[in-house]
């Protein structure tokens, strides 16, 4: 008997089974801090279909090899997606094997992501590679022959498991919380899920196409009642045309989180120049970030466009090579010239796509820039800013009206600015830490951009010109930034997920006093709150978006679902993030960032902001492809 087990368990189907399956716990460990029974169940379920395909798939001289290589992939996966949730904080699905070929370019930020404990998953792969080589090279066998490999036996495994994992999928298929959907189902049967469903919403309907603007109108009209989302009606909205005519400046800013303005560490102003700002602009401090996979070039998509990313792919690699309604588009109809300067190469996140599909005139990417090596990206925003003031001074001479984005980089993460260029020192205890670094880094971006400043009102253009300046998304990763340190540390309160992902946005308009507003909005606002100061009317150019304009909207509700699971939302109230459905989910008071025990009367909320994130991705899986 004892040698009959001893013959079982060194088979290579067993012993891969088992340590796939501790491999599994500890992800479970790593992403969800518990190891769920019902979800361990669903990943023995989907390894063992998998392993059942290999043992009747591979000839048996190569079983070993064959389930070495299975689990040297799954552990790969798990090792991959472990690093993701990290940084990202949702479980990736295979659309994020698109971003691949960035991963070169911010190497030093993937391999600040990724924690020793992590390379636990290939302890065992590593093992039995030089075991495995020992024994090739010794001519000694390890694994007896495979008594239970029985094709019919297999074949009827195979099926009753892969029965198991579709009765897994089934029963969890419609959560829309991916996380509590990823743990239920497992790692494996979430994966295929996702791909099944993406496959599903691939198409969308003539007659839906067609319907699309009155279910959005009438979504909104809805929603209005009972003091929903509102906006004015039969009037002209507040600041309607107020700077029409006017030049546009965007400034989005990296990793730039709201917490820094107006705060001083040891006497030194954080950000000098946007604070000053505040007095002559409209200052959002309830901003939050809303972007999706593409992170930054997905917060450029926004802020152009006022259409939601769908969170399973980058906007710019998932629709490139449509012809996207913009900002760009709309104000080529009023001759403006709209051009984008950022200091990368303009592959990175298929920006080479993007900026054709929005209607940009020019982009500037890396051979605009000398390359003052700032960071990994190269030049420094000093740099960016110095080209952009050329070109557009040439522009304004031209009395040519222009629209145009800058996209910083020299607070990106890893937030290393060169000493030479550093402008503030920070305490003793937060030297050399990421929240020391991020606070210089955000000093020195607050100095570029008000020497900037500085040359537009030199060059006669800043009285002629709305300035929009607001941040892409966080910088201070979790793992590295316990919230009770850098609240102790910067003598705030500092919420893991409301400060987290609270950015600025400031709307500088010529002649016009400037307000502190406290309505929460998110970057899917930026666009329709700059076309009512240019007086130009969605209605009446045909134009849909599923933001709305914050110098006029009474509620305000804006969606979160990366990052945050779907479901999640901001409201002028709290930040609610779901459980499995509404009920059973959790709700953070932004003014008092504590939680909020009855949140039940914000389930219009939630249910609004679901309907408007699926027609948002309706709408921009309608959109026709670009003719070249």
């Amino acid at each position: 008997m004892k040698a009959a087990w001893n013959s079982f368990v060194r088979t290579p189907f067993v012993l891969t089974f088992i340590l796939l399956m501790l491999k599994m716990m500890l992800f479970r460990h790593f992403i969800f801090e518990n190891i769920q029974l019902t979800g361990l169940l669903a990943d023995a379920a989907a390894i063992l279909t998998i392993l059942c395909l290999f043992e009747l798939i591979v000839p048996s001289k190569w079983k070993p090899l064959g389930h070495g290589i299975v689990n040297a992939i799954i552990s790969s996966l798990l090792f991959a997606a472990t690093v993701y949730f990290s940084y990202y904080g949702t479980v990736p699905i295979y659309t994020a094997l698109y971003g691949l070929d960035q991963v070169g370019q911010i190497h030093d930020s993937v391999q600040s992501s990724i924690q020793t404990s992590n390379y636990l998953l290939f302890i065992d792969v590593a093992a039995l590679a030089i075991v495995g080589l020992w024994s090739l090279l010794k001519g000694i066998r390890i694994f007896t022959k495979h008594h239970i490999a029985k094709p019919m036996n297999v074949l009827i495994s195979l099926i009753a498991f892969a029965v198991i994992s579709g009765g897994f999928i089934r029963a969890n298929n419609d959560i829309p919380n991916e996380l509590v959907q990823a743990e239920s189902l497992g790692f494996l049967n979430y994966e295929l899920t996702a791909g099944i469903k993406v496959a599903q919403e691939d198409g969308v309907s003539k007659e839906t196409i067609a319907a699309i603007p009155s279910m959005q109108q009438n979504l909104e009209e809805e929603f209005a009642k009972d003091g929903g989302t509102s906006e004015p009606n039969g009037q002209a909205p507040a600041y309607f045309g107020v700077a029409k005519g006017k030049n546009v400046i965007v400034i989005q800013m990296e990793a730039f989180q709201n917490f820094a303005i107006n705060m001083s560490i040891d006497g030194q102003v954080i950000t000098p120049n946007l604070n000053a700002l505040i007095g002559d602009s409209f200052y959002f401090p309830h901003f939050f970030q809303t972007i999706g996979q593409g992170n930054t070039s997905d917060a450029e998509f926004m802020s152009n466009t006022s259409i939601y990313p769908t969170g399973v792919i980058a906007m710019s690699t998932g629709y490139g090579d449509r012809e996207i309604p913009s900002m760009p588009r709309l104000l080529k109809q009023d001759n403006y010239v709209s051009n984008t300067f950022h200091i990368n190469d303009v592959t990175f996140w298929d920006r080479n796509k993007l900026y054709p599909a929005l209607g940009f005139t020019k982009y500037y990417d890396k051979p605009s820039f000398n390359n003052d090596k700032f960071n990994a990206f190269g030049a420094s925003d000093m740099e960016l800013y110095r080209v952009g003031l050329e070109k557009l001074t040439d522009l304004h001479e031209a009395k040519t009206p222009f629209y145009a984005q800058f996209v910083t980089a020299s607070s990106h993460h890893p937030f290393k600015v060169p000493k030479a260029l550093q402008r503030i020192k920070v305490p003793a205890s937060m030297e050399g830490t990421q929240l020391g670094n991020y606070l210089i880094a955000l000093n020195y971006t607050d100095y570029a951009l008000g020497e900037f400043i500085k040359g537009l009102k030199e060059k006669g253009m800043w009285d002629d010109t709305i300035l929009v300046a607001y941040g892409d998304h966080f910088g201070l990763q979790p793992k590295d930034n316990d919230p009770a340190w850098v609240s102790e540390q910067l003598g705030i309160t500092y919420q893991e997920r409301v400060s987290r992902f609270n950015i600025p946005l400031f709307i500088h308009v010529p002649g016009v006093k400037g307000e502190t507003k406290e309505q929460v909005g998110g970057q899917v606002d930026i666009m329709p709150t700059v076309a009512n100061l240019l007086g130009i009317s969605f209605k009446d150019r045909n134009y849909t978006a599923f933001g709305h304009d914050l110098l006029n909207v009474e509620h305000n509700v804006i969606g979160m679902r990366y990052y945050l699971p779907t479901g999640s939302f901001f409201n002028d109230d709290v930040l609610f993030v779901p459980g499995k459905g509404f009920d059973d989910g959790s709700a953070i008071d932004l003014k008092t960032l504590q939680p909020v025990a009855d949140f039940s009367k914000y389930r219009k909320d939630y249910d609004y902001i679901l309907s408007l994130e699926q027609l948002s991705d309706q709408y921009v899986k309608s959109l026709p492809q670009r003719q070249e």
